[in-house]
């Protein structure tokens, strides 16, 4: 894992107070922050485990604003760290030191919900679950739902590209955004897509969607809706060991049957959801399978026919299935509910985010779980099983000397292990600074060599979150993790900070 980026250089005064000038001219009062208690509570994003104090942050209200702050910053060399919400789990959101954490909070409104083409256009403020419910009138919905949708952004989800636990049917964020809107350092407005499905030129809409705020700083977003399904109904089962569930994903996958989410949780994250949220878990339960089918009446009940039947064969001690809408809420509550319940474990838990294929997940539950003993410190495993996006909740106590060096040096493991079975060191919590090291060992120099020259386009000074997802060759191989001909990049601006 990633230690905290050594601090960059500090800003000379004249530069420091320039730059305070510069932001307050182009924003309104009380829309920058200066001193240290109002900056404090931006220091970090929800991988707490990091923390650095942002020389200012500044808040606009307006897209305008948003170029001007951008363009301020360019023009002094000055880099900048959009934020949303601060839900994210990888230290995308961490500031710098001698830079300015640009909070996109105040850019909150629903533009406009046109049920007729089925989208929104929305602001990067605007609460991942507000658009469904401001879609719900029309009878539609928006489809990714990050555990965190109650608090996290639109904005965010684009640049981290997140998920949730109904991905498997509906895709990731990327399937369900149709256009963007953002500015570059320079303060150039890009507009890419729109309402229509496909457009014609590079397809500059995915490259944008997951690049972490490394590219430029999306303003609005296009989002397609949803016809909510007349019918859905969640499948619980029991597994006596964690190995027959990771069968039950693999054989419900392979039986070409497509579940609206299929989610899992192992024995420690089952008691630990049950005490918080009282879905009605089964206790006893090593593991847990939670199977959703929607759709008309007829192909739920189906569907439940069909994955009832493969769990049983699987080995599954107890199947039960939602009666009403009351209870599927409930049974979800649980499920979403596992990273705050978890924490009521440990005083402090790292939450680990890597894919693999599914037919390998009951491997690397094992090989997870043989970890977790070597090193002495209990894993909590919540994950989308269906499509193989493991969360791994390693419990620590960051007070104990060590520690978190244990921790992160497991969660190295676990990330090796996902790449050793074809896997990815993310699915969709990102990069950010936590899995900076393992992105030398999942990609070779000439892949990153690319990466940099994509940011280069966009980001010539490598002024924007700067540090960030994309190591350099140099990190690599000071690392050891590759061999790097000449030590050198060809963009050696982009390793100022």
């Amino acid at each position: 894992m990633a230690a905290p980026l050594p601090a960059s250089e500090p800003l000379s005064r004249d530069l420091e107070r320039r730059l305070i000038a510069g932001l307050r001219r182009v924003l309104p009062h009380g829309c920058l922050l200066t001193t240290e208690e109002e900056r404090r509570p931006y220091e970090c994003d929800g991988l707490s485990a990091y923390r650095r104090l942002p020389l200012a942050v500044a808040m606009p209200q307006t897209t305008e604003q948003v170029r001007r702050v951008l363009t301020t910053c360019q023009e002094l060399g000055v880099p900048v760290v959009a934020r949303g919400a601060g839900t994210g789990l990888s230290g995308g959101a961490l500031p710098l030191e001698n830079g300015v954490l640009l909070s996109l909070a105040k850019l909150s409104r629903i533009l406009s919900i046109d049920p007729a083409n089925r989208v929104a256009h929305v602001q990067p403020g605007v609460r991942n679950l507000a658009i469904s419910e401001a879609a719900a009138p029309y009878g539609l919905y928006y489809a990714p739902d990050p555990s965190s949708q109650i608090a996290c952004s639109i904005g965010g989800n684009v640049a981290e590209n997140a998920g949730g636990v109904h991905c498997l049917k509906y895709g990731l964020t990327v399937h369900n955004v149709t256009g963007i809107k953002f500015i570059t350092i320079d303060g150039d407005e890009i507009a890419l897509g729109g309402e229509s499905l496909d457009g014609p030129g590079y397809d500059l809409l995915a490259l944008m969607t997951g690049s972490e705020g490394m590219l430029g700083v999306v303003v609005e977003v296009t989002v397609k809706l949803l016809p909510k399904p007349p019918c859905a109904q969640v499948v619980v089962a029991a597994f006596g060991d964690i190995v027959h569930a990771g069968e039950a994903v693999a054989a419900i996958i392979a039986s070409g049957f497509i579940p609206a989410g299929l989610e899992m949780m192992d024995r420690l994250a089952i008691r630990a959801a049950e005490d918080y949220a009282h879905a009605g878990y089964p206790m006893g339960a090593d593991a847990l399978l939670l199977c959703e089918l929607d759709g008309t009446r007829e192909e739920v009940a189906d569907g439940i026919a069909r994955v009832r039947e493969i769990m049983e064969r699987c080995g599954a001690t107890g199947v039960r299935v939602s009666q009403d809408e009351a209870e599927r809420r409930k049974l979800w509550a649980g499920r979403k509910g596992a990273f705050p319940a978890v924490g009521r474990l440990a005083p402090d838990y790292y939450c680990m985010d890597g894919t693999i294929p599914r037919k390998h997940i009951a491997h690397v539950l094992a090989e997870i779980n043989r970890l977790s003993a070597a090193y002495g410190l209990p894993v909590a495993n919540v994950f989308h099983a269906g499509d193989g996006n493991l969360h791994p909740l390693i419990l620590y106590d960051a007070n104990k000397p060590g520690d978190l060096e244990r921790t992160e040096e497991l969660g190295g493991e676990i990330l090796k292990l996902c790449i050793a079975v074809g896997g990815t060191i993310t699915g969709e919590h990102g990069v950010g600074v936590e899995k900076i090291d393992q992105m030398c060992a999942q990609f070779k120099p000439e892949e990153l060599a690319q990466y940099h020259a994509v940011k280069h386009a966009f980001d010539p000074r490598g002024l924007l979150n700067p540090g960030k997802a994309v190591p350099t060759l140099v990190r690599c191989a000071e690392l050891g993790a590759m061999h790097v001909h000449d030590g050198r990049m060809k963009f050696p601006e982009l390793e100022r900070f």
